[in-house]
């Protein structure tokens, strides 16, 4: 499995585990009706060998909850499958038969495909004779690509932002799909840690070019300020901690860009200068200060006296 395949079922994994209601709610409604969300409990990830093709197959979500109208506990199982794999239906059953063999307990089986190629897959697998049905399993599926992000940017559901990343379409339309993900994030109003959750799974999946991040901007720039100014907070947040540009020297080059970008989108000023001033902060933590100042200016000529004043206590 590659480092990106890895890294992939890692943070889907994180997400069902902290939105396993609002993944089922989106998705399955049917079985979201059904299961008593009080019980959930995510169980240790299952390793199985495969000893006739020779190989390991990890199970990734577990989740041991209950029906609200049956006693006893039951299964659910999730499995991401992020690449084509011939035979998954397969695999399907033999996950749940081996869940069987260990629990013996009720088991819902559930496959994502977040592959980018649009394909039928199967939700069965069957073993027959002419003369009898020896077995016919089923399992639900969910086909993000063949999903239309225009169906999901209304719904107020953190499992719906994140896989925007993943539904269907168009190259035309990467603009406006990050644009409606940044403005529904303004809607949830989730707490920093789940809200970074979220957008880590969304940026891991979705890259804009840089044409196409100037395009966004344009774009905020055409809906209603106070709305604007909230996406402005949020994005520039992320830049604060850091997380997507990795190491220090991108923690600081993303904060100063925040910046700059934060002084455009505000007060329409020439970036070029501002980006030369506060280049000359080395700080992360003054570059915070700025950013927290610059909130509260109201005017151009404001904010450029509190960049003066920051650039001038790192100089000190």
């Amino acid at each position: 499995m590659n480092p990106s395949q890895i890294d992939h079922d890692r943070l889907f994994k994180e997400l069902l585990e902290a939105f396993f209601a609002e993944f089922m709610e989106l998705f399955f409604p049917d079985a979201y009706q059904a299961i008593d969300f009080t019980h959930l409990k995510f169980l240790q990830q299952e390793v199985f060998t495969d000893v006739t093709a020779g190989g390991r197959y990890e199970a990734d979500i577990i989740v041991e909850t209950s029906l609200k109208t049956e006693p006893g506990l039951i299964l659910v199982h999730v499995e991401p499958q992020a690449y084509v794999q011939k035979d998954f239906n397969e695999r399907m059953f033999i996950y749940f038969s081996r869940f069987y063999e260990k629990y013996r307990r009720k088991i819902l089986p559930i496959a994502v495909f977040s592959y980018d190629q649009e394909r039928d897959e199967p939700d069965t697998f069957n073993q027959c004779f002419s003369f009898l049905d020896v077995l016919l399993f089923h399992f639900y599926k969910l086909e993000l690509k063949k999903l239309s992000w225009r169906d999901y940017v209304h719904r107020d559901n953190p499992v719906a932002a994140a896989l925007l990343s993943k539904m269907g379409f168009s190259e035309e339309e990467k603009v406006q799909v990050k644009l409606e993900f940044l403005r529904l994030l303004t809607r949830l109003k989730l707490d920093p840690a789940r809200m970074e959750l979220i957008t880590g799974f969304f940026e891991f999946c979705f890259k804009l070019n840089s044409q196409e991040e100037e395009q966004l901007f344009q774009e905020l720039g055409r809906i209603n300020q106070k709305e604007a100014d909230l996406i402005m907070q949020i994005t520039t947040s992320w830049h604060e901690k850091g997380k997507i540009e990795g190491k220090a020297e991108g923690k600081i080059e993303g904060k100063i860009e925040a910046v700059c970008k934060f002084m455009a989108r505000k007060f329409n000023a020439d970036t070029c200068e501002i980006k030369k001033d506060i280049q000359r902060v080395a700080s992360p933590e003054l570059l915070d200060s700025l950013m927290e100042e610059l909130f509260a200016a109201s005017t151009l000529e404001e904010a450029q006296s509190i960049i003066r004043k920051i650039v001038g206590k790192s100089l000190q």
